[in-house]
């Protein structure tokens, strides 16, 4: 029978999540910087940025354009009409008569081509916040309605919002950045022992840290094999995310690590398919590792 706890903790839950993802764009913004660059320090105007949290635009261009239009090149000015043909012509069918001769004066010279211009660079795309509020409030309902009221719900809420942020950094740059996936792991680690202290819980924090360290040295083997299909930032992200798996034991991690791999096969091969990358073409991997990671533990805390 459902009762009204029932209702309202996933109701609790998703509003947690879209007041948690609103607050993101402005970190998704800022992480979003291709490998080797500092992390991005203005808005797409130009203007600083300071702070972490909100949205991605500053106070003095909140209603800035997502992109600059593209500067024109030169060769694509217009074109004037067609030189007169001063070519002679030939009479009638017999051909027996001569070429008229045109005495008009001969076609200036053509002016020569403009340097090509450079193309102006285009300002990075911000990410929009309804998006992000909305994914992060459907994860955090999913969460709230698997684990139900055991204290292990409250570490997943607290985690969410940064899982949700590093999958949308890793699909915008391909890049997953150490500030958030070390401390991602210390945090599930940690959460997950003060939860192993409370009452009804349903977990085992033992098998969180093997996990952790379980997964993360896998992935690194995989680094090591083929460092282009694995880049060493899964290798930080899947301390928490196996961390988080262990926490409902072994199953629960085979499963979680099975559809991460599952989902990136699956998008890679949609890619190939519509011909929009080939099978050497590398793909975030962060997005579909945490993907899995989240299908796991619905599963686990549903069966727990």
């Amino acid at each position: 029978m459902t009762t009204a706890l029932d209702l309202a903790l996933p109701a609790a839950a998703a509003l947690w999540g879209a007041t948690a993802g609103a607050l993101l764009p402005r970190a998704a913004y800022r992480f979003s910087a291709p490998a080797g660059e500092e992390w991005r320090k203005t808005c797409p105007a130009g203007h600083p940025v300071r702070g972490w949290l909100g949205s991605a635009h500053c106070g003095d261009c909140a209603a800035a354009p997502e992109d600059e239009p593209a500067a024109a090149d030169g060769e694509d000015a217009p074109q004037g009409p067609p030189a007169p043909d001063n070519e002679s012509r030939t009479g009638g069918a017999g051909g027996n008569t001569k070429a008229a001769t045109t005495h008009e004066p001969a076609p200036a010279p053509r002016t020569p081509r403009t340097p090509r211009t450079p193309r102006t660079p285009r300002t990075p795309r911000t990410p929009r916040t309804t998006p992000l509020a909305l994914a992060t409030a459907l994860v955090c309902a999913a969460l709230a309605l698997a684990t139900g009221t055991r204290p292990e719900l409250a570490v997943w809420l607290l985690l969410a919002p940064v899982g949700v942020l590093l999958a949308v950094v890793d699909f915008r740059v391909q890049r997953l950045p150490d500030p958030l996936t070390l401390p991602l792991a210390a945090a599930a680690l940690t959460l997950l022992g003060v939860a192993a202290l409370l009452p009804e819980h349903a977990g085992d924090w033992t098998t969180s840290l093997y996990a952790a360290l379980a997964l993360g040295g896998a992935y690194f083997v995989l680094f090591l094999i083929n460092p282009g299909g694995m880049g060493f930032g899964d290798v930080k992200l899947a301390l928490g995310t196996g961390a988080a798996l262990g926490w409902y034991g072994w199953p629960t991690v085979l499963l979680g690590t099975f559809a991460g791999f599952l989902l990136g096969a699956l998008y890679g091969g949609a890619l190939v398919v519509v011909r929009r990358a080939g099978r050497k073409t590398a793909i975030a991997f962060g997005p579909f590792l945490i993907a899995g990671a989240f299908a796991g533990l619905l599963v686990g805390a549903y069966t727990a």
